[in-house]
């Protein structure tokens, strides 16, 4: 598995009055498979999994990917760290379901004949062949969340970061955008609301007030977190 490192690295933005912390300088080297990241809206637990592929800039430390530094070599990072929205709208651009994975395969392969025929089958791995020539408005929210998976990894990311990537869906389309992700050979950083599916992973963190509280496994993480909100 890929190695993700955070030396320190905290997230301040600017805010009346002085600086505001949104996630203090956290050390913590993430190697298991599958890696939650739970705690209340606000904590810091997205800013946390942004800065995996540098979606959010470190403005203390840094955060490593198998020893790349993000901040530095945010591209090279960016090709192996795939990154799932929880509204699929932030990811899809293009009007029909294949053309928005051929956009994704865009740098990896230059023949637009090679890239619809590997788009094409993308779309059939992950269930969504029958619906290459199908515009994205007129898919329902799981089709969405599939077929902005489908983009990210129709170019095999060693990492996937997948941030609320069930909010918006119903419990079939939960199951199946979950299955999905924890069925892959790709490492997962799954930040989540849903406990049933915290308890899946294999490594747990619990983010409140900025900071990771707790650090361990699924449930004992879980039970940590049920806790604080009990009070």
């Amino acid at each position: 598995m890929p190695t993700i490192s955070f030396e320190a690295a905290g997230v301040s933005v600017a805010a009346p009055g002085g600086p505001r912390v949104v996630l203090e300088p956290t050390t913590v080297e993430l190697t298991e498979r599958r890696i939650g990241v739970i705690g209340a809206n606000g904590s810091g637990k997205s800013t946390l999994a942004r800065l995996v592929n540098g979606l959010v800039e470190a403005t203390s430390g840094r955060v490593l990917v198998d020893g790349v530094d993000v901040g530095r070599q945010g591209g090279a990072v960016r090709r192996r760290v795939g990154f799932v929205f929880t509204d699929p709208a932030a990811q899809l651009v293009m009007p029909t379901c294949v053309e928005d994975v051929e956009l994704s395969l865009r740098r990896h392969e230059k023949s637009a004949a090679r890239r619809h025929e590997k788009a094409l089958a993308v779309l059939q791995r992950y269930g969504l062949g029958d619906h290459a020539d199908v515009s994205v408005h007129a898919l329902s929210g799981g089709q969405k969340q599939l077929l902005a998976l489908a983009g990210v990894l129709a170019v095999e990311p060693a990492i996937v970061v997948a941030d609320e990537p069930t909010t918006l869906l119903d419990l079939a389309n939960t199951r199946r955008v979950a299955d999905l992700l924890f069925g892959l050979e790709q490492q997962l950083v799954l930040v989540t609301h849903d406990l049933d599916l915290a308890r899946r992973c294999d490594r747990v963190l619990v983010v409140e007030d900025a900071a990771v509280r707790f650090d361990g496994p699924a449930d004992a993480a879980v039970e940590h977190y049920l806790a604080t909100v009990a009070g």
